[in-house]
């Protein structure tokens, strides 16, 4: 079974080195950059819609905890971590905005 292993690690090694002088040989990176950050914007997007969901969630479980404080805390926990996950993916975006600047910038395109 390793001699399986090494020879499969050993091909994808060797299509990888193949291969990778055809990746280098692109030219136009703005195209890859453009995909970058849609994907981004895409996955953002869709992490402050599921972060709006669940504030309403631990909203609604605080409201009606009605005194219970095992629901009050799974509740104000439920809205904390909703607010760190979106305030990260909004860094994530903005982090990925700034290095996009500064690579275009620094390389002309």
């Amino acid at each position: 079974m390793p001699i399986r292993l090494r020879t499969l690690g050993l091909s994808l090694l060797l299509a990888l080195v193949w291969i990778a002088p055809a990746f280098a040989a692109s030219e136009d990176v703005a195209k890859v950059q453009n995909f970058i950050q849609n994907a981004i914007q895409i996955l953002v997007t869709f992490a402050g819609l599921l972060a709006a969901g669940f504030f309403v969630m631990g909203g609604i479980g605080y409201i009606t905890s009605s005194g219970n404080p095992e629901h009050l805390d799974r509740s104000k926990r439920t809205i904390i971590y909703s607010g760190i996950g979106l305030a990260v993916s909004i860094g994530a975006f903005v982090l990925s905005n700034a290095i996009s600047e500064l690579a275009s910038t620094a390389f002309g395109k």
